[in-house]
């Protein structure tokens, strides 16, 4: 922010403006992208909305009021410059996502009341400044997906690591001990079915017909859907490129 530079006010008429209807019918106040440098107390008026959306701002601070959005289940404050989060926060108890990516965060000011989120299902840490994951996250039983990417950290603890429902877990960038260890805690998460293999010919007529059918079926699928460019990603954990970390400013107006 340039010298004297003051952020964008947003006022009540502004955020009704703002509200949007979900796909799935929930009411979401969108403000990002606004140039905002000060929570707006306005939309304290506005707190029975299910979804908030604070991205791509100059937000220092999140204030304790927060807490008067108790229907919201779904937060979104990534990208902007935020080096703490108040206590409050755990009082969000429908909250199922939240993203807090590409911030300045640090482990000191991640509030403990975060492990109170117990119905919180994905939730992104991905480049801020931590330099190691609180043991308490794992009392979040329901976390499905975590991105902890572009970090500090050196290790992952193991009440995280074996969360019962978890299935994505993104820690790529880290400054982990050795290199097999990092690219063990980047993919860390996999689910291994048994694989039976057997030859043609111990097959019947109609199983081996069976078997050619849905092979050529997904055969098919394949050549349709495959990009040889794209690897895989995490959808609904933001991962933007690592440079952003670098040029914080020319993510947020992305």
């Amino acid at each position: 922010k340039a010298k004297g530079q003051k952020g964008k006010k947003i006022t009540l008429k502004t955020a009704k403006n703002s509200i949007r209807i979900s796909f799935d019918g929930w009411r979401r106040l969108d403000l990002s992208r606004m140039g905002i440098t000060t929570f707006p107390k306005c939309i304290l008026k506005l707190d029975d909305v299910d979804e908030l959306d604070l991205s791509r701002n100059m937000l220092k601070k999140i204030p304790t009021s927060i807490q008067k959005f108790q229907k919201l289940r779904w937060l979104d404050l990534h990208s902007n410059q935020l080096e703490e989060l108040p206590e409050a926060i755990g009082t969000l108890q429908n909250l199922f996502y939240l993203n807090i990516c590409n911030n300045k965060l640090t482990t000191k000011n991640l509030p403990e009341e975060l492990n109170l989120l117990k119905n919180l299902r994905i939730l992104n840490l991905g480049m801020n400044c931590l330099d190691s994951i609180p043991t308490s996250l794992g009392a979040l039983k329901e976390l499905q997906e975590i991105g902890l990417f572009d970090n500090a950290l050196t290790t992952i603890p193991n009440s995280v690591r074996k969360l019962p429902k978890l299935t994505k877990l993104n820690a790529k960038r880290n400054p982990f001990p050795d290199s097999t260890k990092q690219e063990e805690h980047a993919d860390i998460i996999k689910h291994i079915e048994t694989l039976y293999l057997v030859q043609e010919k111990d097959l019947c007529s109609s199983c081996l017909k069976m078997c050619q059918d849905e092979r050529d079926k997904l055969n098919k699928l394949k050549s349709v859907t495959s990009s040889p460019t794209k690897k895989t990603t995490f959808p609904l954990l933001l991962t933007p490129n690592s440079s952003a970390k670098e040029n914080q400013e020319e993510w947020r107006l992305r």
